[in-house]
């Protein structure tokens, strides 16, 4: 799968701007502010419906104007696939694939995959939970209709739940036949959701494990612990144990919506004792195990959006990484760096085709 071409109009600082990409390695270069990330997020745009960098859609079209259009055309399969996503102020947000709209985004999920490696993946370490759960959910759902949906229903349900919970104490009341409804429900969803997890992590840790001691250079030992509710129990028990605390708290203490992965170097967090270096090489081997894994079950190279990514690593990792490139198949990779002579110098390292565009 390769993005030929890329159109922008009234997208973030961009009021017009197309580009014709190389089949294998695009650098994007230029000074901070100029929208070298802003063209990786169109990228990203295509393929999830959305911007990796701001959850705010409005927030994404250009100051003073009213709407934004991004539109790309890849060959895939053999054949041309065109790509509209636009968005109106004050209305809702349309993805086409060739001129059909679909009725749900959800559909359009895992037809173009990608694999972003950006600074912002930091927050995987730093932030709380919720965000190493959407980046397992993330790669299940790319290549898995079924869990994508079981996810969205299992959260619609959990909602449910949590509104009933804030009702039953606003009016001093309880019903345990309705509440048991909800746990049936949330048990069948979350164990699957659990199920699926658990296996695509047996397989997805090995490959994280691999990324990391070649970028690293056999260096250190990390690992990637996988924590739920649900290896102690089914969760329609732990929903049962936990129902005097869930009507005190008004929301649901317990399921995979709780669910986490620990990670760590050595025995220890690397939140707390990684350095700089040792987390970006951490992170970025996460997301290259993602893309072996979605190439692995898809068959297809996901295209590789790298932002920023010598930023922050010393000489070795970085030569590790390219070598990485150079060595196996990657496809179609877009590069963004403040510094066009060091992505200059790391990719002819690269036996391949580029093209640098100055912004």
């Amino acid at each position: 799968m390769i993005l030929k071409s890329l159109a922008l109009l009234n997208y973030k600082n961009f009021d017009s701007k197309s580009f014709e990409f190389n089949h294998t390695i695009n650098c994007l270069v230029g000074n901070n502010g100029v929208g070298k990330t802003n063209v990786l997020d169109a990228i990203y745009h295509l393929s999830f419906g959305k911007s990796y960098f701001n959850p705010v859609a409005s927030q994404n079209i250009k100051y003073d104007e009213e709407f934004f259009v991004i539109n790309g055309e890849y060959d895939k399969d053999e054949k041309t696939e065109n790509i509209v996503v636009s968005l109106k102020k004050g209305q809702k947000k349309i993805i086409k694939r060739n001129s059909k709209a679909y009725d749900k985004f959800s559909d359009h999920i895992g037809f173009l995959p990608l694999v972003i490696i950006s600074p912002a993946d930091r927050d995987l370490i730093i932030e709380g939970s919720d965000t190493r759960r959407k980046f397992i959910d993330s790669v299940i759902s790319q290549s898995n209709k079924s869990y994508l949906n079981n996810l969205i229903n299992y959260n619609k349900i959990l909602s449910q739940r949590n509104s009933l919970l804030k009702y039953f104490a606003a009016n001093h009341t309880y019903n345990n036949d309705t509440v048991d409804v909800y746990n049936q429900q949330l048990q069948q969803y979350g164990t699957h959701i659990f199920e699926k997890r658990k296996q695509f992590l047996e397989s997805f840790i090995p490959l994280f494990k691999a990324r990391y001691k070649a970028i690293s250079n056999n260096n250190e030992e990390v690992s990637l612990n996988y924590k739920s509710d649900l290896f102690e129990d089914s969760l329609e028990q732990l929903l049962k144990k936990t129902i005097n605390k869930d009507k005190a708290l008004q929301y649901t203490s317990v399921g995979v919506h709780k669910d986490d992965l620990e990670f760590n170097i050595g025995d220890y967090p690397i939140k707390k004792f990684g350095s700089q270096g040792q987390q970006k090489s951490f992170l970025i081997a996460l997301k290259l195990a993602q893309f072996d894994s979605i190439k692995a079950i898809s068959g297809d190279n996901p295209i590789l959006l790298l932002d920023d990514i010598f930023d922050k690593l010393d000489e070795t990792r970085v030569a590790q990484i390219i070598k990485l490139v150079n060595d196996e198949n990657f496809g179609q990779i877009f590069i963004s760096d403040t510094h066009a002579e060091r992505t200059e110098n790391a990719v002819k390292q690269v036996h391949q085709s580029y093209e640098i565009f100055k912004l």
